[in-house]
Order: structure tokens, then sequence, then C-alpha cells
């Protein structure tokens, strides 16, 4: 399924991999210019999340499946990795997405292959990325005291090697998405710059 032919088509496709920031992008880029805003990772943790057969677990996806509170935990987030290396999982998942990301009004997708598998032909691409020791740093922060750095450090590279190992849709930049680094940026800096190509390609439009 293509996102050709949509209504109103407007879809910014943000990848890349964890907590190198593409949510707050995302999210803040939605804000500004009122735009349906889906964190499609959250698709992944509560399939992971349910637990038992994450094919059955991804066809039965309901809201309250995403409202849960555990979902950005580490268990979660590994979960979601192993079911996202499950073709059948990203092929249940798939159609939801793309009717998300041409709805009227336009949409603003994170995830690791917007750009890429589910929305190639979306106007504006981003692939947001960091170095693992920074990523690592930012997830350490948010999680509890006495939770060891290498601990975190370690997930994040091996989830980073199964997400681009993948055989189905691996995590990758699309050929035409713009690639922002945002190891050395302040969040303002990387919003700034995320919302300068967007306005950009509002006002090519």
């Amino acid at each position: 399924m293509s996102c050709t032919g949509a209504r109103a088509p407007f879809t910014v496709a943000i990848d890349g991999p964890a907590a190198a920031g593409k949510g707050t992008i995302a999210r803040a880029l939605a804000a500004r210019f009122g735009l349906a805003h889906l964190d499609t990772g959250l698709l992944y943790r509560a399939v992971g999340a349910i637990g038992g057969d994450p094919v059955a677990a991804a066809r039965a996806l309901g809201p309250a499946d995403l409202a849960r509170g555990d979902l950005r935990s580490l268990a979660a987030g590994q979960a979601a990795s192993r079911g996202a290396a499950i073709p059948e999982v990203r092929a249940a998942l798939a159609d939801f997405q793309r009717r998300f990301a041409r709805q009227p009004g336009g949409a603003v997708l994170d995830g690791r292959d917007i750009g890429t598998v589910i929305c190639p032909e979306a106007e504006v691409k981003l692939f947001i990325t960091a170095s693992p020791e920074v990523r690592a740093t930012r997830r350490w922060r948010e999680l509890p005291a006495g939770t060891p750095f290498e601990t975190v450090l370690a997930e994040v590279r091996e989830r980073d090697a199964r997400d681009m190992g993948r055989t189905d849709a691996p995590l990758r930049p699309a050929l035409d998405a713009l690639i922002l680094d945002t190891s050395t940026l302040a969040i303002d800096e990387a919003v700034a710059r995320a919302l300068e190509v967007v306005r950009a390609r509002l006002g090519a439009g």
C-alpha cells in the first residue's frame, strides 16, 4: 500500500534510533504546524508489553493498549524491538500507520521505517541520530537511581544492532532524508533545525 492518492497529503516522516530525540522533535513539529502525531514505537511497545504471541497482540491492538503506563520501560523497548523484527507483526501494524499518515490535515510520524517503508513518498523525511554514548546517557538519566550506565549502553547497542540488522525493514535513513545528528545539539537547536526544513517544504508546496 502506498501513500499516493490521499486527499490532503502532507506527511513528515521521522526515523532514527532510540533516544536520539525524534519523539521530542516530532511532537514539536506537530504542535507548531497543527499536524496529527503518531509515535509508532508505542504500537510496537504495546505489542511487547501485552506479551504472549506478538502477532496476535498486534492484530488485536486497541486504544487502551496504547494508554498503558509501562510502555516507556526498558523491558517494553526491548520487547518492541524483538517484535518489530517479525514480518507478520509489522504487516499487522503497517496499514494503520499509513492511514494515519495520510489523514486530512497532515501528520507527523516517528519511528524506524516511516520514510523507507511506511510512507516513502512523505513530503519531509528526517533521520534523527546521535552517538550510542549520548543516547545511553539520555536514557540512563530517565531511569531509577542506581541503574548501571554500562547496562544501559549495552542495551542501546544491542537494540541498534537488532534494528539495523533485521531482514524486514531495517533501520536506515531514506536516500532523500535529511540526517540530523543531535549528539552536540541542545533540544531547542535540534527542533529549530527541523522546523526550518518543514517550513521550507510547506512554503515550496
